[in-house]
């Protein structure tokens, strides 16, 4: 199953009043919002909880407090959670308000995000 378009666009809706400058890059079977051409957030379907998650990079700094809100999970693919990213869940996002607080923590982590290095 793909992402959810309706979260996409919700998404969407947030960084153009923000005045975000974005664009959308599809990989790991989702959908990535890139900020200057750093991964800033996205929707992840993750098929063993069936279910829609938005991925936040918000820097190990902000980890621990985030933790704390409902339906943040550590981000972990492999077994191993990546360090300044996290999950959120549907019912942590759900309310627009919600989006923002988590949209709004990955843009003001953005400029210091490192940018990956371009593959050949």
């Amino acid at each position: 199953m793909a992402y959810n378009e309706f979260i996409a666009d919700r998404i969407r809706q947030v960084f153009r009043e923000k005045k975000a400058n974005f664009y959308e890059k599809k990989m790991m079977g989702g959908l990535c919002f890139m900020v200057d051409d750093k991964m800033c957030c996205g929707i992840h379907f993750d098929k063993k909880k069936e279910m829609d998650l938005l991925m936040a990079r918000i820097g190990p700094d902000a980890v621990d407090q985030a933790m704390q809100k409902e339906g943040c999970l550590p981000m972990d693919f492999t077994g191993k959670p990546m360090k300044g990213f996290v999950f959120v869940s549907p019912g942590g996002f759900d309310l627009d308000k919600d989006l923002e607080y988590w949209i709004q923590l990955c843009l003001a982590f953005n400029p210091l995000a490192k940018k990956s290095k371009k593959r050949r």
